[in-house]
């Protein structure tokens, strides 16, 4: 018995398989390694350099291993650049999570998590959103997270009425940092802990995009979890599957209070022993003043909790962030 875990050498991928491992349950990754790190998969766990829209290797991955559930993390995470590059957005998000149900129903394989995105709501207006929250997405990312919830839940109608029902759910999550291991960190050029990493690692003072917000220090406040938590939730969905437990279709993975951009940068320079106080500039069109997550459906079934601080998330960021 294994759990295949697709985009398993990305960043979230990565940490969610190893754990797996740490709960007991074997870990099978496939990543046609688009924006994975091969290295990032330990060394004892099968690793299949595939891409899920190769629908065959998908369901010879899942018939060889024995793979009795899917944790799909793969997938196109680049809010910004979808509005550049939308079909291949598209392709990645939509038609893979597509090709991946006809595999694995071809597999017989009826456990799905899925790792989706609180971008799915786009700037709604509302600062705390809960999983009744209207969906609003506002970039290709976000609508593509949000059809390929569809398409599970469509895919779940029809299994159901065929007599072999899908158990699925979907987890939503804004922004991820830190790392749980010395050898993973995050990659991505796109992101904000890398970015500011990087700039200080070249001597570039780190940028505040908006000092006006009606928030208590001026600066956007958004959630920010910890990736070792986030993949522990996506564990305990897996083991409710396994398990045969009741879920819900979807599920926040918020903090239910947010933390500044401001905090954020000032425990990096703090954590780095940057010189260079942060430069302050403009805001950016379509950034809300505060949007926050409720985790508590969650905290209920998945075990969640906001385990780490915000100091935790810089210092183990810094600490796995590339020095060469």
């Amino acid at each position: 018995m294994s759990w295949l875990v697709t985009g398993g050498a990305g960043y979230i991928g990565a940490h969610v398989v190893r754990a797996l491992a740490d709960a007991g349950i074997a870990p099978v990754v496939i990543d046609d390694l688009f924006s994975g790190v091969e290295s990032f998969v330990p060394a004892d766990v099968p690793f299949v350099k595939a891409s899920i829209l190769d629908t065959d290797a998908v369901e010879t991955t899942l018939r060889e291993h024995d793979v009795t559930g899917v944790i799909h993390c793969a997938g196109y995470k680049y809010a910004g650049e979808s509005v550049k590059f939308p079909l291949l957005n598209y392709s990645i998000n939509v038609e893979g999570t597509r090709s991946l149900l006809e595999a694995m129903q071809r597999a017989d394989v009826r456990r799905l998590v899925f790792s989706s995105s609180a971008g799915v709501y786009g700037n709604s207006g509302v600062e705390f959103v809960t999983e009744s929250t209207p969906t609003t997405p506002e970039s290709p990312y976000g609508e593509s997270k949000l059809i390929g919830e569809w398409l599970i839940r469509d895919q779940r109608i029809a299994t159901e009425m065929a007599g072999a029902p899908l158990a699925a759910t979907s987890l939503r999550y804004f922004n991820v940092c830190g790392s749980g291991h010395a050898d993973v960190w995050d990659a991505s050029p796109h992101n904000l802990f890398p970015k500011v990493l990087f700039a200080i690692q070249a001597g570039k003072a780190p940028q505040v995009n908006g000092t006006d917000y009606p928030t208590p220090d001026g600066t956007c406040v958004r959630d920010y979890v910890h990736v070792s938590d986030l993949a522990a939730a996506h564990v305990v969905a897996a083991q409710r599957l396994e398990a045969g437990l009741p879920v819900e279709p979807v599920y926040n993975l918020g903090s239910g209070d947010g933390t500044s951009v401001r905090e954020i940068v000032d425990a990096m320079v703090a954590a780095t022993g940057c010189a260079q106080e942060p430069v302050e500039g403009p805001r950016r069109p379509g950034d809300p003043a505060k949007i926050v997550a409720d985790g508590t459906l969650a905290a209920r079934d998945l075990d969640w909790a906001m385990r780490h601080t915000v100091q935790d998330m810089v210092d183990s960021a810094w600490a796995s962030h590339p020095k060469g």
